[in-house]
């Protein structure tokens, strides 16, 4: 998984004229307030993508009771992070690394980053999301990239709102979708992939050159899908976009709710909760950690049941315990997905490549 899923509620806060700070690259930047006053032996450094968020007072009592100040080292998106902790593999530039997802999760493993570490509590994690029996990697958050679609627009035009994938290629959805490219954006390398965990290998090309047919927009990435080609989103409303299908989040329409101005009483957007696929995102101690121990502590925390229910309104994903409780804007404006499509993390490492290839000559070219 990249970091998209948790950009987009950045990105829709910004479109709203709500002020975010966010990179897509570049040089790491340090976080924290204060890490430099502190022994290194008492600071735990955690390395992630730019937008992991948490609470200040979630993170000051976790500092309190473990006697460790988190330094927070920003890298870039997830895929941009990734690789930096691999050419510095072995004398990391950090504790532990955050925002490793399962579309990237082979690549690193197989790159030997990480450090096994059963972290405490790990038990209270729903055994669907525990995907490294070797405990290299402990699960934080879920979300699922879903196409979703304005509600008003379908209203208006009395047309029911697509819900499968099967139902894209229908002739009353035709020019209606734009979805992002799979090359660039993490949606949409996580849309293609719900369309091979449907299809199949044998299918999925097929189902492609179908929507190719119906009219499908492939724009470079979310940004510019969500907020301006979107009818249904504040962004896109600004921009004049004439597309009500977006490929987008299943917690896109409870961000839609909390930054809008008024805030709707409903969401003015909804999930198509057949189209979705599951990304999952991970976090591991580094090889090669100068804390090991405070890693260890950090981990654990990313799990404990406060981080958990903090996490939803920080970062716009989903806990992945069995106990933390959803906040109400989830609860009442957001959707359930109880079928996503998923594909194997080795499997998407062994065919992320081609498929990638193969769609871009199929669909952009």
């Amino acid at each position: 998984m990249s970091t998209t899923k948790k950009i987009a509620g950045a990105a829709l806060a910004a479109a709203l004229g709500v002020t975010t700070l966010s990179a897509c690259g570049g040089e790491a930047k340090d976080t924290s307030a204060g890490a430099g006053d502190v022994p290194a032996a008492k600071t735990v450094t955690l390395v992630s993508h730019d937008s992991f968020n948490v609470t200040d007072a979630v993170l000051r009592e976790f500092e309190q009771e473990s006697g460790y100040t988190v330094k927070k080292l920003k890298s870039g998106d997830a895929g941009a992070a990734l690789n930096q902790e691999i050419l510095t593999k072995g004398s990391p530039r950090g504790d532990v690394f955050f925002g490793v997802d399962n579309t990237l999760l082979s690549r690193a493993l197989d790159n030997g980053i990480f450090t096994p570490y059963e972290a405490k509590g790990l038990g209270d994690v729903k055994p669907e999301y525990r995907l490294d029996k070797e405990h290299r990697v402990t699960p934080v958050d879920s979300g699922d990239v879903c196409v979703n679609y304005d509600k008003q627009y379908f209203a208006d035009k009395k047309i029911a709102p697509p819900q499968t994938l099967d139902d894209l290629i229908k002739p009353e959805y035709k020019d209606l979708l734009v979805t992002e490219n799979a090359a660039t954006s993490s949606p949409g390398l996580g849309f293609l992939l719900a369309s091979v965990g449907k299809y199949g290998e044998e299918g999925w090309k097929d189902y492609w050159s179908k929507l190719k047919a119906n009219g499908v927009e492939v724009v470079d990435g979310w940004e510019q899908a969500y907020n301006e080609r979107f009818s249904g989103s504040a962004g896109g409303k600004k921009a004049k976009g004439d597309r009500p299908l977006v490929v987008s989040y299943a917690s896109s329409p409870p961000v839609e709710v909390l930054y809008g101005e008024p805030q709707p009483a409903e969401a003015p957007t909804g999930v198509a909760t057949g189209t979705c696929f599951r990304q999952i995102e991970f976090a591991g101690l580094l090889k090669g950690a100068k804390n090991e121990a405070g890693g260890k502590a950090l981990l654990d925390f990313l799990i404990s049941k406060k981080f958990q229910e903090d996490m939803p309104l920080q970062m716009f994903v989903n806990p992945v315990t069995k106990d933390a409780v959803l906040p109400e804007l989830f609860t009442k404006h957001g959707v359930v997905v109880e079928k996503p499509e998923v594909v194997a993390p080795e499997t998407i490492a062994e065919n992320r490549e081609q498929w990638v290839k193969a769609w871009s000559s199929l669909v952009v070219r």
